[in-house]
């Protein structure tokens, strides 16, 4: 039978399950990410699992979110990573040398291989030929220490490319195309497949700002074919050995197609505040701007910054505009800086950060309350800037560049000028300086790990209870994100060691009484909440369960979730559940009392169960989608009592 590339990466990895869609599979993982905003999490839990060393092929720590150090505490962080790394046998990537994405393309990332990351847009390598996943921090700790990857077997979305961008249409265009199709949601239980002429027409890192956004569409991940294009970029990095030609075979056949003619398409733009708001530029233009920004994972590569630099060459930003330039690697930014393309930006006004995620985190360059910011980043949810009331819109770096010449979001095919042609560099440049290889395995079992004040042990969580009486604590809309549901940027990420800490800023852009409200609850059983569709989006960070749960939050009841965030509902002991007539959410309201009967044995034999709203006598029906894998988990309390009783069974047998 024909397989496409998505089936071929699957199948060669595949340890348990069918290649059904739908159902559970586990997948052996050859490389794991980690970035700083996550990462402490993950070490914490490989050193409650008690391992020695780790079992992945290449498994690499990236500090990139938390880079701004105001105090101690992300100083303090850094160091306690650098000693895990040193301890468990990772790579480590220093503050200042770039994003873990377009870092681990360049230097680690090899076609034909599974990539797990803490971060949900580690799908962005699938551009190399690879099968790049997001995932919760406890599932990459289980990758690291040699335990498979569950998930469900996704379909494979298979969109052909034809045609040639026209001028001043670029990557980020085709994958808002995509978004404005199919919105949000469009990609949830799939991965995305792109074959076709039109690949041609795409550098490595033009499929890298295609991949990067697939985590918008709430896709499982997005694979690219292995070509000659990757091998001159393998190349280029001193690393042709790593390549290996991996395309889909003749006759090979998608679940779902779709075509996207390049030479059709218009310069995009996504409205706040989602990725999925997307309008042409045109029917936005004259909307005026505080800031522009050119950077971050979602645009990383050498000509999304040299394009910029070419566009505002001998020219001016507009008065009162910010033109901030968040460059994606330290390899990078040497580059632009022999092509003077870093002089060019800022001889226009720009104003040049160090390599980091820096801004799309909401780690600086926050944009003022009540102006409009146009960014190249792959998120305008609400507060991610780092600016609760925040009016941001995601673009092309064309339309950026040009917008900030102008003072107001603009068309870039009506500007006066011809469209710029770039050039990558002949020999680009490669420095491993900032990346810390793994030491020795006896070398490494001397290291002791540094913890500093904020760093402190995730404390021990209970086992699901049987009976519950518990209150609905918040009622939530569609497409609440992980950003929504606990914040990032400079004011909170710093407390990401910090369980008890980190935990007050949970819910607070929903509503800023949840905190002291669930404290209360966690005396009295617990709580609960309802929200609508796409719920958890965003982020794979498993904080915005892991916080909850702190504060006695113990179901999470809504129409639909986002599958890295139910994940981590799971793996915190949180029991998710969906309901079985939609209709229901219209009845519950916050502060409605739940109860829920013979939880372990219901959730055991079947899909579904009953709760019964004490205070309106009324009885909903709900269905949770748990293998039976998950359920053990569940039970247990989540993912670390789950493994140490296995880790307990296992002893006992010696």
């Amino acid at each position: 039978m024909p397989l496409n590339i998505t089936q071929k990466l699957i199948q060669s990895h595949l340890v348990s399950g069918e290649m059904v869609p739908g159902t559970e599979i586990g997948l052996k993982i050859d490389q794991t990410l980690t970035q700083d905003a996550t990462g402490t999490m993950v070490m914490l839990e490989l050193e409650a699992m008690g391992l020695d060393r780790a079992k992945t092929e290449a498994s690499a720590q990236y500090v990139d979110h938390n880079v701004i150090q105001v105090d101690n505490k992300n100083a303090d962080d850094h160091l306690f990573l650098q000693s895990a790394t040193r301890r468990f046998g990772l790579y480590y990537s220093r503050p200042g040398n770039g994003v873990s994405h377009p870092v681990h393309m360049q230097r680690l990332a090899k076609p034909g291989k599974t990539l797990l990351g803490s971060d949900s847009h580690t799908c962005a390598n699938g551009c190399m030929g690879m099968l790049a996943m997001g995932a919760g921090g406890m599932d990459v700790a289980l990758a690291i220490a040699g335990e498979p990857f569950y998930v469900k077997m996704p379909q494979v979305w298979g969109i052909k490319l034809t045609g040639k961008l026209p001028d001043w249409v670029s990557a980020k265009d085709v994958i808002l195309e995509l978004l404005r199709r199919h919105d949000v949601k469009g990609g949830v239980g799939k991965v995305i497949e792109y074959y076709g002429p039109g690949l041609d027409e795409l550098s490595a890192m033009d499929r890298h700002v295609i991949a990067n956004m697939g985590a918008e569409l709430g896709a499982t991940s997005t694979v690219f074919p292995s070509d000659q294009e990757i091998r001159r970029f393998l190349t280029e990095q001193g690393r042709e050995d790593d390549w290996i030609e991996l395309k889909a075979d003749k006759g090979a056949t998608y679940d779902l197609e779709e075509e996207i003619n390049l030479s059709e398409l218009e310069p995009l733009i996504a409205k706040p505040s989602s990725p999925g708001n997307v309008v042409p530029v045109s029917e936005v233009a004259g909307t005026p701007i505080y800031q522009s920004y050119i950077g971050s994972s979602a645009n990383p590569g050498f000509r999304d910054f040299a394009i910029a630099a070419e566009i505002v060459k001998g020219k001016k930003v507009a008065a009162g505009v910010s033109f901030d330039i968040n460059p994606t690697s330290r390899q990078m930014l040497t580059d632009l800086v022999k092509e003077s393309h870093i002089a060019s930006l800022l001889q226009a006004g720009a104003r040049l950060h160090q390599a980091g995620c820096n801004g799309c985190i909401g780690m600086g360059q926050a944009p003022a309350t009540g102006r409009n910011s146009l960014r190249t980043t792959p998120r305008n949810f609400p507060g991610r800037s780092g600016t609760q009331e925040d009016s941001v819109f995601l673009c092309s770096p064309e339309t950026a560049a040009i917008s900030a010449l102008t003072g107001e979001i603009t068309d870039p095919r009506t500007f006066e000028m011809t469209y710029p042609k770039v050039k990558e560099p002949k020999n680009p440049t490669i420095d491993d300086t900032l990346l810390d290889a793994p030491l020795p395995f006896e070398e490494a079992k001397k290291v002791a790990l540094y913890k500093g004040p904020n760093v402190a042990s995730i404390p021990a969580m209970d086992e699901l209870p049987d009976q519950m009486e518990i209150p609905v604590l918040l009622k939530m809309g569609d497409n609440i994100s992980t950003d929504e549901i606990l914040a990032g940027g400079a004011r909170v990420l710093p407390y990401r060691s910090n369980l008890p800490e980190i935990s007050k800023f949970a819910f607070e852009i929903i509503d800023h009484t949840y905190y002291p409200r669930a404290m209360e609850s966690v005396v009295k059983g617990g709580h609960a909440i309802v929200g609508g569709i796409n719920y958890g989006q965003g982020s794979s960070r498993e904080h915005a369960a892991l916080a909850p749960r702190y504060l006695g939050l113990r179901v999470a009841l809504v129409k639909d979730f986002a599958r890295i965030h139910w994940q981590n509902l799971v793996n915190f002991g949180i029991l998710p559940l969906t309901f079985k007539h939609q209709e229901d959410y219209e009845h519950l309201d916050q502060g409605d009392v739940l109860q829920l009967e013979n939880v372990r044995t219901s959730i055991k034999q079947g899909n579904e169960l009953t709760i019964r709203v004490k205070n309106k006598n009324l009885t909903i029906e709900v269905n949770h989608a748990l293998s039976q894998r998950q359920v053990d988990v569940l039970l247990k309390g989540g993912m670390i009592n789950w493994v140490k009783e296995r880790q307990k069974r296992g002893s006992s047998k010696h």
